[in-house]
């Protein structure tokens, strides 16, 4: 932990120990279990006249804009480099979701994509081993499986976009390590019951690890996977600030599991990974959890309000049940030409006509009531305009 008292060398590194006994010691690879990390200057010392990181000295060239205003401000020291370690992040976010979790239950990075990549680079042999995806999906399990030259396993949701658990636990294999649900899913916008994702991790015919991309869950009322880490070693449960939160432009993502995951995705990461001003802006987050649940209540509203305006459109045959913060509409016919047209004249949806089970539909994210009175005005004047040039 970088605290302000430390002068000397640390004693509660939480990077450089051997690798715990555990499940991340029986399916990482062995020279991840072997690897010495990168030891940045602050792993050791973090006050007095720190001449030992080729950092300047003299101070930042530009600060933030607040800190301009208000008498060139640099509290956040941005000259030295962050603390690597993020303890008051993560014990605040631990204490946010509970189900006694603790710091060291917690990776955190840039966004929930440092963590994906993290977990094929630490588990997955490229060009060996595999992993499962639940299509239609988040599309970064199959870009990180291809960087990594790792094969993917596939086993579509069924059209209700629920799990089909016998058929996946009879795909997988010895070489399947990492197995990914979206719950809610993107772009089903439907949750996974907890019971379905237990049922895979104390499964005798799976060993890998399950991974549950949890994106969109605090606008999901059907629960965490976090509150199955403490008793499921094989389940690593990703979240991030940049949905509910608000916060997308500042890149910051968790990773939850058992201590020994943690460990090795912090052994691996990059010395640096989350900056100064993330950090700061992450750690208000925490303290201002009033006003995300004030935006979550408003936004579960407006999704209320868009669905039933859409259910009561001609065009529109089917509006999924959304557990997230976005819909996903079938339309009768046009669904990509009403993308495009939207599109042309101000109002951004997308198209996801060509995933699996979502032909000829778009998906909507919510905004505020004026943009989603702005969305449904121009849906309904683009199906109807292409409708009447192609009949």
């Amino acid at each position: 932990m970088c605290s302000t008292t430390t002068t000397t060398g640390k004693d509660n590194d939480d990077t450089t120990k051997k690798p715990k006994i555990g499940i991340a010691s029986t399916l990482a690879r062995p020279n991840i279990l072997s690897l010495q990390p990168y030891r940045c200057a602050r792993d050791d010392y973090d006050e007095g006249i720190l001449l030992d990181a080729n950092e300047n000295s003299l101070g930042p060239t530009s600060l933030p804009t607040t800190s301009i205003k208000d008498n060139h401000n640099n509290d956040l020291v941005l000259e030295r480099y962050p603390c690597p370690f993020q303890i008051p992040l993560k014990e605040a976010y631990a204490t946010y979701r509970g189900c006694d979790i603790q710091h060291e239950n917690i990776f955190v990075g840039v966004g929930s994509d440092e963590a994906i990549d993290l977990l094929f680079r630490i588990f997955c042999v490229p060009g060996v081993d595999n992993v499962m995806t639940t299509p239609p999906t988040y599309g970064m399990y199959k870009v990180c499986a291809n960087v990594n030259d790792v094969e993917i396993v596939s086993v579509p949701l069924t059209p209700d976009f629920d799990l089909r658990i016998p058929e996946m636990l009879e795909a997988v294999t010895d070489k399947t390590k990492l197995l990914f649900i979206c719950s809610p899913g993107n772009p089903t916008c439907k949750a996974i019951p907890l019971a379905d994702i237990q049922k895979i991790a104390e499964s005798s015919s799976y060993k890998g690890i399950i991974v549950v991309d949890e994106a969109y869950v605090d606008f999901s009322d059907k629960g965490s996977a976090v509150s199955l880490v403490k008793t499921h070693p094989n389940i690593v449960v990703l979240q991030t600030l940049s949905k509910a939160f608000g916060l997308a432009g500042i890149r910051c993502g968790f990773a939850i599991a058992n201590d020994d995951i943690i460990q090795l995705m912090n052994n691996v990461k990059a010395p640096y990974n989350v900056n100064k001003l993330t950090s700061e802006v992450a750690n208000n987050a925490m303290k201002n959890i009033a006003t995300l649940e004030k935006n979550i209540k408003l936004l579960l509203e407006q999704r209320e309000c868009v669905t039933k305006a859409l259910e009561a459109m001609d065009f529109v045959v089917k509006v999924y049940p959304s557990d997230s913060n976005f819909l996903l509409v079938k339309l009768k016919s046009l669904a990509l030409e009403v993308y495009k047209t939207m599109a042309d004249n101000g109002v951004v949806v997308r198209y996801r006509g060509k995933e699996m089970h979502c032909e000829d539909c778009i998906r909507i994210t919510i905004g505020s009531e004026e943009e989603n009175k702005a969305c449904l005005k121009k849906l309904e004047e683009t199906y109807n305009m292409l409708a009447s040039k192609s009949s």
